[in-house]
C-alpha cells in the first residue's frame, strides 16, 4: 500500500469516526426528545381523562335537575 493510497484510507476512517460521533449525538438529542413527548403525551392522556370525567359528572347533575324539575314544569299549548 502506497503511502497516498494510506492517507486516503486514514482520512476515510478519520471522516467514519467523526459521522459516528455525529450520529452518537443525534441519537442522544433523539432519545431526549423522544423523552419529552413521551412525558408530555402522559400529561394530556391525565389531564383528557380529567376534563372527561368532568364531563360526564355535569351531564349526569344536568341529568337529575331535568328528572327533578323537569316533571314539574307544565308546557303551555295554545
Amino acid at each position: 500500500m502506497s503511502a497516498e493510497q494510506f492517507r486516503a484510507l486514514e482520512h476515510q476512517v478519520d471522516q467514519l469516526i467523526y459521522r459516528c460521533h455525529q450520529l452518537e449525538q443525534e441519537n442522544r438529542t433523539l432519545r431526549s426528545q423522544e423523552n419529552t413527548w413521551r412525558k408530555e403525551r402522559t400529561r394530556l392522556i391525565e389531564k383528557n381523562e380529567l376534563a372527561r370525567t368532568r364531563v360526564e359528572a355535569m351531564i349526569h347533575r344536568l341529568k337529575a335537575l331535568e328528572q327533578e324539575y323537569g316533571s314539574g314544569i307544565t308546557q303551555d299549548t295554545p
